[in-house]
């Protein structure tokens, strides 16, 4: 008999143990929730395409934390310590316990050591550079205002955010949504919000990616909506050939004024900058297929799956988030219509020889805002080819994004 008691004993505590046990527990309910939300994102990723890359790890990421006793990911380790110092006066500073991290915590812990220490994103921007092809903007500088302007969603954003007295930190972090480029808004959030904000960088990451592979369904209304059909039906010329030369000094020449100008957005900036020059010097094949291919595609698993794990149920179960989602959409909105509003003008100083649906591409989304472009102008235009022009805004909105995200760090630290 005392045998088989033993045995019971045993298989209780085992039950109790167990993640099923979890669910019963205070709270347990909205686990799943967000178990059932984590399928939801699955689905849109593989059947619908939508950002599959990234919302695919993310989703995973958010069931891994949201699965009860699997000590993965520990939100309580990421809030900041109190140390109370003397030195040369009193201070208090503020700082995470990273060995308490590396001692006790879990596999998603010690990778979200990445994101938080802002190591993922710049990496990220490494692989983007060693992709993009600066020509078109080089081509046209004037894209360099159409990229700009498109950052106004951001800004105006932050304002509006303010002005319903969210803290700075949650300001900057949903308005940098409105770049449409997740990397920066990772990198922007991770340093800024801690756990004890009302969002998280993975309801922050939620967002901007839901919103960039929204574009096809948001921009096109957005862009009839501001343009007129004879706008829309503007043929542009050919760009100009770009010399090889002209190629390797962009990107140092970029750094050296943004980092010198804004030098919170040096890592950014520098990073896309470096992998760009790597692809033009024509000489470090071997370092640019790594950065495009296997050092981008790991960054991307472990920068996806540790997004998610921040992803909480009393996060994304919230108001909060709510607003997170409705001020995204705002802050993209707004700097598609800026960007737009700009060309207008644009066309006006022109004398007509530049199509207002080329600045809608100044948002982050590459290339699919530029892709937008080229498809609503063909709508009015068969023949018109726009893909060439809108890139240059297209890239330019990447390092718009970049210096936008230092600008608001610089106000918000």
């Amino acid at each position: 008999m005392a045998i088989i008691q033993s045995f019971l004993d045993t298989l209780a505590q085992l039950a109790q143990e167990s993640g099923f046990a979890g669910f019963f527990a205070d709270g347990g309910w909205k686990n799943i929730i967000m178990i059932l939300i984590s399928f939801v994102f699955m689905y849109l990723a593989v059947a619908k395409g939508f950002e599959p890359l990234l919302l695919l790890p993310i989703s995973f990421g958010m069931l891994l934390t949201n699965l009860p006793f699997a000590e993965m990911y520990h939100p309580e380790f990421w809030n900041y310590v109190d140390d109370f110092k003397e030195d040369a006066g009193t201070v208090n500073d503020h700082y995470i316990d990273y060995q308490r991290i590396l001692e006790h915590g879990g596999l998603l812990d010690i990778l979200y050591m990445g994101v938080k220490l802002q190591i993922y994103p710049p990496l990220i921007f490494l692989g983007i550079g060693a992709m993009t092809d600066f020509g078109p903007l080089i081509a046209s500088p004037k894209s360099f205002l159409l990229g700009a302007a498109a950052q106004g969603g951001i800004f105006f954003t932050f304002v509006g955010a303010a002005i319903l007295n969210m803290s700075a930190a949650d300001c900057a972090s949903i308005a940098i949504i409105g770049g449409a480029d997740g990397p920066t808004s990772i990198y922007v959030s991770s340093k800024l919000l801690t756990t004890n904000s009302a969002n998280s960088v993975g309801t922050i990451a939620l967002a901007a990616y839901t919103y960039m592979a929204l574009v096809p369904i948001i921009q096109p209304p957005i862009m009839k909506a501001l343009t007129t059909k004879k706008e829309r039906s503007v043929v542009m010329g050919q760009l100009r050939p770009v010399s090889r030369l002209e190629k390797l000094i962009f990107p140092v020449l970029v750094t050296l004024i943004i980092a010198l100008m804004i030098p919170s957005a040096a890592p950014l900036v520098g990073m896309l900058m470096f992998g760009n020059l790597l692809k033009e010097s024509g000489c470090c094949d071997r370092l640019v297929k790594t950065a495009q291919n296997e050092l981008m595609n790991i960054i991307t698993i472990f920068l996806g799956v540790t997004v998610g794990a921040t992803t909480q149920a009393d996060k994304v179960i919230s108001l909060d988030f709510g607003k997170v989602m409705l001020l995204g959409v705002v802050a993209f909105s707004l700097g598609t219509a800026c960007g737009i509003l700009l060309g207008k003008l644009m066309y006006v100083v022109s004398g007509g020889k530049i199509n207002p649906l080329i600045g809608s591409a100044g948002v982050s989304a590459v290339p699919m805002a530029a892709r937008i472009s080229q498809k609503v102008g063909q709508e009015e235009v068969p023949t018109n080819y726009l893909l060439m022009h809108a890139m240059g805004p297209n890239v330019a909105g990447v390092i718009g994004s970049a210096v936008a995200a230092g600008v608001l760090l610089a106000i918000v630290k």
